[in-house]
């Protein structure tokens, strides 16, 4: 791993003991709820799809928790022996009709692995859906021959289908904080969401793999934050559940996806390949060819897998460095700019510059400025400010660099990290209104915005809810000057147009914005609740945004009681001390939280800070 010199590198350091436990079921509260819905009176169970790794035993294990059930699951060694899973539930000889006649006793069937479940146990399956006396939840793997006894329980219509798609970049950031029981920075949750693509085994692999290889550090001394820079680390586990689709019959197949996994990070172009090797690969699913020609290993573990199997001597030598990144790294730098210029900050893949920080490599401010700013216009603020310090590492005074984070800590409610950013430096460019802001002067900051010159710092009028003034000097055909408008207008469903408007282009917090800026305007109260529902679930992913419009959307539909708790659970306290502070039960904060999530549009206390004007919280 390469570091620099004034880096202070601490190791992170956790009891072995522990890391076997498992971790902390979070995130997928809506899929949890669906499948306990399908569990009550009138409803007859679930079936639950997705791709291997996502988490759908963890997710109905945890639905079923402290039921009477039994469990069943499918093997591949057992899929050709008749009734092989419930062989402990049925006599060594029986029929089909009398295997129903058994089981449609049990109030709650949970079948595993129902892909690999023999014909005879499919069909029992199927049965007991039929007859409807058994609850069942279903469990199988998308991509994957499944029995037809077993997919027509869906395509019947028999049961309702939960298709689950890889855990999402939110859910996943909620499950390593759980799981690693210490704050990751946002670049680190980033490569580590990247690599895993939503498979949960492979996430935890690589996370012991990290910490068992001692490569956590802590980057600043006055964070609890910890990173992760340097080589991927491949345990056993990880090349075991690769080996069978990289390890090639063919020579030259081989030598190609070597080829492409030490080409990292810098793109390859299908024009120096062999087609007909490109093709099987292609049909295998190992490689992926954008419309440009451009050719990847199809799943990012795949590279680092390859490399660690050549040996080191070998990976020396081909191992791509720093300086052969430069040209492909000022072309990422110049399209993020284009595509900032065109108010267009839709997801643009960046794998140079990723690649440079996560090896711990030198990141020139220009570029980290750069990326800074597109993930803040994004929305992406711990992404923003994680770029903006790779800058400074090696260019403590970048003023562009110190501007980022400055917006970035001030747009999150930090005031103090904002002011930090600027100390000796008050007047960088596009952040005093948010400065403001951050002392709590929301009218003294829309007077800084309207002294701006560039569209973006000038959009901030807009965004404190100010536009007045502003909005003929923004582009006339532009989305920020739509948005203007609608706002000046207090015009609800064209403030809504507007947001989806920004959506479209990427701006996740802006759009957020001008959905929290329609509940207010709206006349129809069911507009309103949509508008905020839209609101809060574009402010989920905009990694702890604090803005002026985003702040105290709904309580005044509460009543005084839900106020009340809603608010202290917003300042993160559980139901038992709710109702410690309160002298209420904790049943009675249970169904006062589900009654006020029910008029929110929430589903959880996650989305509550975007909701809930902390009582000592920073206005900003």
């Amino acid at each position: 791993m390469s570091t620099r010199t004034h880096t202070l590198v601490t190791t992170f350091e956790r009891d072995a003991k522990t890391l076997e436990l498992p971790w902390r079921f979070t995130g997928r509260e809506d899929e949890l709820e669906l499948i306990r819905r399908s569990l009550t009176a009138g409803h007859h169970g679930i079936v639950v799809t997705g791709p291997a790794g996502c988490g759908k035993t963890r997710l109905v294990t945890e639905a079923v928790r402290g039921g009477d059930r039994m469990r069943v699951a499918g093997t591949p060694e057992t899929r050709h022996i008749p009734f092989a899973v419930f062989a402990h539930l049925l006599p060594e000889t029986v029929s089909l009709h009398r295997a129903v006649q058994i089981l449609s006793g049990v109030r709650l069937l949970l079948v595993d692995d129902a892909h690999l479940l023999d014909d005879a146990s499919a069909a029992l399956v199927h049965q007991l859906a039929v007859h409807g006396r058994t609850r069942l939840i279903v469990v199988a793997a998308d991509g994957v021959p499944c029995p037809g006894a077993i997919s027509r329980l869906w395509t019947g219509e028999l049961l309702p289908r939960l298709a689950l798609e890889p855990l999402p970049h939110e859910d996943t950031e909620q499950l390593l904080a759980a799981g690693v029981g210490a704050g990751l920075e946002q670049l680190t949750l980033n490569r580590l969401h990247h690599l895993s693509q939503g498979d949960l085994r492979l996430l935890r692999d690589l996370v012991d793999a990290v910490r068992e290889h001692g490569l956590l550090i802590r980057l600043r001394p006055d964070t609890d934050e910890w990173a992760w820079r340097g080589p991927v680390p491949v345990p056993t586990t990880v090349r075991e559940r690769t080996i069978h689709a990289l390890e090639r019959p063919r020579s030259d197949e081989r030598r190609t996806l070597e080829r492409l996994a030490f080409g990292e990070p810098l793109p390859q172009h299908m024009d120096d390949f062999d087609l007909r090797i490109l093709e099987h690969l292609e049909a295998d699913g190992l490689i992926r060819i954008d419309d440009h020609g451009t050719v990847r290993l199809a799943h990012p573990v795949h590279g680092p897998v390859l490399r660690a199997a050549a040996g080191r001597l070998r990976a020396r030598r081909l191992a791509r460095t720093p300086a052969h990144c430069a040209a492909a790294l000022a072309a990422e730098s110049a399209a993020l700019t284009r595509r900032i210029e065109q108010a267009d900050v839709r997801a643009l893949p960046t794998p140079v510059g990723e690649w440079l920080a996560h090896e711990g490599a030198p990141v020139p401010a220009e570029y980290a400025a750069a990326r800074a700013r597109f993930s803040r216009l994004r929305g992406e603020l711990r992404e923003a400010a994680a770029w903006a310090r790779e800058g400074l590492r090696d260019a403590p005074g970048d003023a562009s660099c110190r501007t980022e984070l400055a917006l970035a800590a001030a747009q999150s409610g930090d005031a103090v990290a904002a002011r930090e950013a600027v100390r000796g430096r008050p007047h960088l460019g596009g952040s005093a209104a948010w400065l403001a802001v951050a002392r709590g002067d929301v009218e003294g900051a829309a007077l800084e915005a309207f002294a701006e010159q560039e569209a973006y710092a000038l959009y901030d009028a807009v965004r404190l809810g100010a536009p007045e003034k502003i909005a003929d000097r923004l582009p006339a055909d532009g989305v920020f000057a739509l948005h203007a408008d609608a706002l000046a207008r207090g015009d609800g469903p064209a403030l809504d147009r507007a947001a989806a408007a920004l959506e479209e282009r990427g701006f996740l917090l802006f759009a957020a914005e001008a959905h929290a800026q329609a509940v207010r305007a709206h006349r129809d109260p069911r507009a309103a609740r949509t508008s905020r529902t839209r609101a809060v679930a574009l402010a989920r992913r905009c990694q702890g945004a604090r803005t002026p419009a985003l702040s105290g959307l709904v309580l005044g539909e509460l009543t005084a009681r839900q106020r009340q708790i809603v608010t202290l659970a917003a300042a993160g306290l559980s139901n038992r001390q709710i109702a410690e502070q309160l002298t209420l039960s904790i049943r009675t904060v249970g169904n006062h939280l589900y009654s006020a999530y029910a008029r929110l549009g929430a589903s959880d206390r996650a989305a509550l800070p975007w909701l809930v004007e902390l009582p000592d919280a920073q206005p900003a």
